[in-house]
Order: structure tokens, then sequence, then C-alpha cells
């Protein structure tokens, strides 16, 4: 059995291809999609919201040139310095791909039961805090020193 570094390095890879390639016909990546689905969320959220909130998903350049993918498509305009909103062209960029992003989220999960997905994402986000709290526990440790 592989472990599991290769699974999610192999997973995530796969599910930013096939999300890629859905979301090709609309002009977004699955990066872009993130970024206006924070926009969606935070209204007026500002550059430092949305690098925080999708730290996890890509690096600062990565992120910084969604948001500027964004801004020049139309999808977004700055109603502030420093402050995101979704124009109308971006809500309706958002619903346009939606139905596609559902059908490819059904097709990721398929033969999945639902418990084995929840315990997949339990075991996941435990696992993430157990070397999250050790890296910060490390840290404070060596900081202390």
């Amino acid at each position: 059995m592989k472990p599991i570094g290769y699974w999610l390095n192999r997973t995530d890879r796969a599910l930013t291809r096939s999300m890629n390639d859905v979301l090709g016909e609309f002009g977004l990546t699955r990066i872009v999609w993130q970024v206006l689905n924070v926009l969606d969320a935070t209204p007026e959220a500002t550059d430092a919201e949305v690098l925080s909130l999708l730290a996890a998903n890509a690096d600062i350049p990565t992120l910084t040139a969604a948001v500027d993918t964004v801004l020049a498509q139309g999808w977004a305009t700055r109603c502030a310095p420093d402050r995101l909103v979704l124009t109308p062209g971006g809500r309706r960029c958002l619903a346009d791909a939606g139905a596609r992003v559902e059908a490819f989220r059904e097709r990721s999960v398929h033969g999945i039961p639902v418990e084995d997905y929840r315990t997949a994402v339990r075991v996941l986000e435990r696992m993430t805090g157990n070397l999250e709290e050790a890296t910060t526990a490390d840290g404070a440790a060596v900081r202390s020193a």
C-alpha cells in the first residue's frame, strides 16, 4: 500500500487537472474559481483576506495572479483600495459554472459511501491538526530556548 502522502499529492493533482478541464470552457481554473467563491461569500473582501482564506490552496504568487485574473476578466472590481467585490458578470460566471462543478463533485465521489467520505475528511483534519500543533509547539520550543 502506498503511503498517504502519495495519495494526497496524486488526489490533489487529479482534482486540479479535472477541475481545470471542467472550468476551462468558462475561462476559469480551480484557483480562480476558489477566489470567486471567496468573494461571493465575503463581500468587500480585502486582498489579505482572500490570500489568508486560500493560503492552504496555493502560494501567494499563484493567488495574486488569480486575483489579477478575476479583476482583468471583469468578474470582480475594487470597491475601495485593497477591497474586492464580485461584479454581476462574476456572479453570472459562478452560476454558469456551478452546475458543472456540482457534476464534477458528484463524479469525484462516485462509489464512495457518504460515511467513508466523512471519515476520510475527519482523518485528514485530524492529521493536519496534529502536524500543525506539532509545528507550532516545535516553533514555540525553539523560540523559548
